[in-house]
């Protein structure tokens, strides 16, 4: 009977049956080729990672892999993902990403039902790949170093820490790390890497072979964490064993700090005038966790977790205070008001303010929650290098270049 029903249509609607045959298809035609002419070298993070969190990232992150590719960082858009590297640096033309992108090629990305690229910003793109698609700033290889002996006499204090419960004190001075009992002052321990040796192969009686730049206790007091040029260090406080080694820095690894919990350590350093470095790492595998990529664009000088683990303020020469979410590494605020390096950032025990440390001489606090400055304290006439909130009071502990502590 439906049969019946079709042919009766059929013949009563010509054409009704081949309908669908003879309909267009809507085609959809390759983005225009332009020429661009920049006057310098095109830079990633100015450059091309706009156009991808504008254009692509909505189907390539963390969450949502189109085709097993994550675009939501460079290293994870050169890495590719189940159809291979989407870029060939210096070959524009044999670069997956061009031809989808310019929809020479399916499937096309954005989708088509989503606004496109345009010309200027493939010409972009294409222009990046031919000329090496170069990473971000903060990322360019830099010649290897080999590390001598320090010169006789170099003998500095850049860092201390004192353990949770007030019983331990850890010097840096020079490459060497000590652990003093806090009481009687008598020196515990020498922490020494055993499988430090200089670039010729030398053994070395010592914790790093740079200068110890920073220092921190785990929660319990049971795990050390040093940082010197391109490492982090970890060792058992109860016997001064040498448990990892961190690697893979930029530069000198110039603040330290664990999470509340004891289950984050995070990083603060990179090349002065380049990209701050901010790392997360499990603690105590040292796996990481999160690299936060142009959070400071110059050298980062502290970094301080949220008394509740879940924040992670960091301060540079950048002049800026910022929050990232953790482990995910998400901005969450920008603090500006400073005139010169912020030099140090620490949180009120309620996770409510904020204070800042800055060459500039003052102290700033901050109202986390509004995302505003609510006082400057002056006074020191020199930089303030640290501080620290007092417990769980509004009061504050600042030492400075000026020789003081106040």
């Amino acid at each position: 009977m439906r049969f019946l029903l079709i042919l009766i249509l059929a013949a009563l609607v010509p054409g009704l049956v081949h309908a669908g045959e003879r309909k267009e298809k809507k085609t959809v035609p390759p983005i225009a080729v332009v020429q661009v002419h920049p006057k310098a070298p095109l830079a990633y993070e100015k450059d091309i990672e706009p156009i991808l969190k504008s254009k692509c990232q909505s189907c390539h992150n963390p969450t949502m892999k189109e085709g097993g590719l994550d675009m939501s960082t460079y290293d994870l858009l050169m890495k590719g993902g189940k159809k291979g590297k989407p870029i060939l640096p210096g070959k524009s033309a044999e670069s997956r990403l061009v031809h989808l992108a310019g929809r020479t090629a399916k499937p096309f990305m954005p989708p088509k039902d989503e606004e496109p690229l345009n010309p200027e910003e493939l010409a972009l793109i294409k222009l990046w790949i031919d000329q090496g698609a170069p990473p971000p700033s903060g990322m360019r290889e830099r010649p290897a170093v080999v590390l001598g002996l320090l010169p006789a006499g170099i003998h500095p204090v850049r860092a201390l820490a004192l353990s949770p419960d007030n019983t331990l004190l850890a010097v840096g001075r020079a490459n060497q790390v000590y652990l003093f009992d806090v009481r009687s002052g008598t020196l515990l321990r020498t922490l020494v890497n055993p499988k430090l040796t200089t670039g010729e192969n030398k053994p070395v009686q010592a914790a790093h072979l740079a200068i110890v730049d920073s220092l921190a206790f785990s929660p319990d007091g049971k795990v050390l964490a040093s940082g010197a040029f391109q490492e982090v260090n970890l060792w058992e406080t109860a016997t001064g064993t040498f448990r990892h080694q961190i690697t893979g820095f930029a530069d000198r690894v110039v603040a330290l700090a664990f999470s509340p919990d004891g289950k984050w350590l995070a990083t603060g350093g990179g090349a002065p005038t380049e990209d701050g470095e901010i790392k997360l790492f499990e603690v105590p595998s040292g796996k990481p966790a999160a690299d936060i990529k142009n959070g400071h664009s110059d050298q980062v000088f502290g970094v301080c977790f949220s008394p509740d683990g879940t924040k992670l303020a960091t301060c540079g020469a950048d002049k800026f205070v910022k929050v990232f979410e953790v482990p995910s590494g998400k901005l969450l605020k920008t603090f500006e008001g400073h005139t010169h390096h912020v030099l140090d950032v620490g949180w009120k025990a309620d996770g409510k303010l904020l204070a800042s440390a800055s060459a500039d001489n003052s102290i700033k606090i901050w109202d986390y929650d509004k995302g505003e400055q609510v006082r400057s304290i002056t006074g020191h006439t020199s930089q303030i290098t640290r501080l620290l909130f007092i417990g769980k009071t509004p009061q504050i502990v600042t030492c400075s270049g000026d020789q003081t502590v106040r």
